[in-house]
């Protein structure tokens, strides 16, 4: 489908090959759209959407770390994450990941990432002042917090003063699709529109009245336009959306199941289903040399077929 023959003229007056719009919320895509070295302006753009709110300074570059997150292997992997990971100007790191499964450790999950990423960012024997501060972002799609906004932003303050903020060293913001979907939409803000622009059941004519508000949403736009006239990148989004798929119906069959088993099985049937190592040992509370241990000796195991 597709295949061969021109398309409709796109909205910038070029002839598209699509016959349809990628779901920029498939986090493959979204990966291209915003955490390639092309992509620099849009997620800057998207950044300042989101932290701006925090009445923090505006950003104004940054270096998008290695993308090898894209590479064609970890897409079928069902526990594989597909982030973006940037420095700021100002030495400041920021991780942003698309989750629209839950899989119901999203904040101990967060807190696992934001640690190892905050610890990694000094090499060993180097003084505590040179750790990096650490801002978290994830994209939800589901809801996860008991508050009805829709952007949650997390810091450490002291418990009986919020005035009180011990550092700034670690944040975590949350945005939950869902609860957007019931805001009231202002297209004045810029946050709004991006989230609007990622809503792939967004009618045309937003979408086109989006783009001529922002030149930089038009320009992502036109972006998304020539990735889904790509066959190649079509096949690895749809390859990248099955295996969510599958593994979000793997995780619902072992919760409908009602089995009460051990950590230490917990952690070889994750194995077992293709989930890394720090993954198993985050959701079972078993120290990472431990369920190394056991992937070691499951593999050294004879296969019994």
């Amino acid at each position: 489908m597709g295949r061969g023959h021109s398309g409709p003229t796109n909205r910038r007056g070029v002839e598209a090959l699509a016959v349809y719009r990628l779901k920029p919320k498939n986090d493959f895509v979204f990966g291209l759209l915003f955490g390639e070295e092309d992509s620099k302006e849009s997620l800057i753009s998207l950044l300042n959407a989101i932290l701006g709110r925090e009445g923090q300074e505006p950003v104004t570059d940054l270096r998008i770390i290695e993308n090898k997150q894209l590479k064609k292997r970890m897409l079928t992997e069902k526990t594989g994450r597909l982030d973006i990971r940037a420095e700021l100007a100002g030495g400041e790191q920021i991780n942003v990941e698309m989750q629209l499964a839950n899989g119901h450790n999203m904040v101990k999950r967060t807190l696992f990432y934001a640690a190892k990423l905050y610890t990694a960012s000094i090499k060993a024997g180097e003084n505590f002042g040179h750790l990096k501060r650490t801002i978290v972002i994830n994209l939800l799609g589901f809801e996860l917090l008991k508050s009805g906004a829709f952007h949650s932003t997390f810091r450490l303050y002291e418990a009986s003063d919020r005035r009180l903020m011990l550092t700034d060293a670690l944040e975590v913001h949350f945005i939950e699709f869902p609860k957007f979907e019931r805001t009231a939409k202002d297209k004045r803000d810029p946050l709004h529109r991006w989230l609007m622009f990622l809503d792939e059941k967004l009618p045309e004519e937003e979408l086109k009245e989006l783009m001529e508000m922002d030149p930089i949403i038009a320009k992502t736009e036109e972006k998304l336009e020539l990735l889904s006239s790509d066959e190649y990148v079509r096949e690895l989004a749809e390859a990248r959306a099955l295996a969510v798929s599958d593994w979000v119906t793997s995780m619902e069959g072992s919760r409908a199941e009602g089995i009460e088993i051990g950590k230490t099985e917990v952690a070889l049937r994750l194995l077992q289903k293709g989930m890394d190592v720090e993954f198993a040992a985050e959701v079972t509370g078993l120290s990472v040399d431990e369920v190394q241990r056991m992937a070691s000796a499951n593999s050294q195991k004879p296969d019994s077929e």
